[in-house]
């Protein structure tokens, strides 16, 4: 069943026949394997083109900075998961994936789109960024919103991470429109917000690699395929040395039952008294 208007039966990405397989147009077997590193070929999928070596560079130190980020909600479903199931890998992969949402891993799209709307308003109003993010961080202390890409609970006085991909971003020449409004907003939200808000690793990624050339329609892929490999290494550990049932049982210890009490605990809790 078709659903809405769907005129053009093509694809870019890949094809093959007897003789051949390409991709990207590129021979896969004569140019591509051996011959391109996973980063390069990422890139390549997505968008078509092979990236420059800025743009590689900052790739890489994106996808290094949040391929791990230790037990969090997504790591211990996706153990837990395979803890249960040990032969479903693809399972607790897609279990960890699917965990990642709007606070953990998918904060970089939202991240990256705000930036990109406060750049819109500042280029369809007529204004400067400084007054565009201004008054966007206005509006959002106003509907009592999160700043997207500002503050840390941990590292309150900055995030290493951040810090790091905007010293890689200056040094190579990629710093652009999006680095320069989410420093803008660094600037400001403080003191409009009142309280430390230091730019986060959910800040410099979409920054840095949309500035690198980036689509931002594809920019929660980055986060995902970072995540990828530090999931593939918690389930290799997990299949070597299982903690998804210690965590199981941690967390029935720590949560307790507020709900009603059945008869029999009722009768038993009265016999005692």
């Amino acid at each position: 069943m078709r659903i809405g208007k769907q005129d053009q039966a093509f694809t870019a990405i890949a094809t093959s026949d007897a003789e051949s397989i390409t991709v990207r147009g590129y021979n896969l077997v004569d140019e591509l394997i051996g011959e391109i590193d996973f980063t390069d070929y990422f890139w390549l999928l997505v968008l078509g083109e092979k990236p420059t070596d800025k743009q590689r560079r900052m790739m890489n130190a994106c996808l290094v900075s949040i391929a791990e980020h230790g037990l969090v909600p997504s790591v211990q479903a996706a153990r837990m998961t395979l803890a249960a199931a040990p032969e479903a890998w693809q399972g607790a992969m897609s279990a960890g994936l699917l965990g990642m949402g709007s606070v953990v891993a998918g904060s970089s799209e939202i991240a990256g789109r705000y930036l990109a709307e406060v750049i819109a308003k500042a280029k369809s109003e007529d204004k400067d960024i400084d007054t565009a993010a201004i008054e966007s961080l206005h509006a959002l202390k106003e509907a009592r919103k999160k700043v997207p890409g500002l503050g840390h609970p941990q590292h309150s006085a900055g995030d290493p991470r951040a810090d790091r991909l905007l010293e890689i971003a200056d040094k190579n020449g990629i710093s652009g429109v999006y680095i320069e409004t989410l420093r803008v907003l660094a600037k400001h939200a403080p003191g409009i917000i009142n309280r430390p808000l230091p730019i986060n690793v959910s800040g410099a990624i979409p920054a840095a690699i949309l500035d690198a050339g980036w689509p931002l329609d594809a920019l929660k892929a980055v986060p995902l395929l970072a995540r990828t490999a530090g999931l593939a290494a918690h389930l290799y550990e997990e299949a070597q040395r299982s903690i998804g049932f210690i965590m199981s049982n941690e967390a029935d210890l720590a949560i307790a039952y507020d709900g009603k009490p059945s008869k029999k605990t009722k009768e038993t809790k009265a016999a005692r008294d």
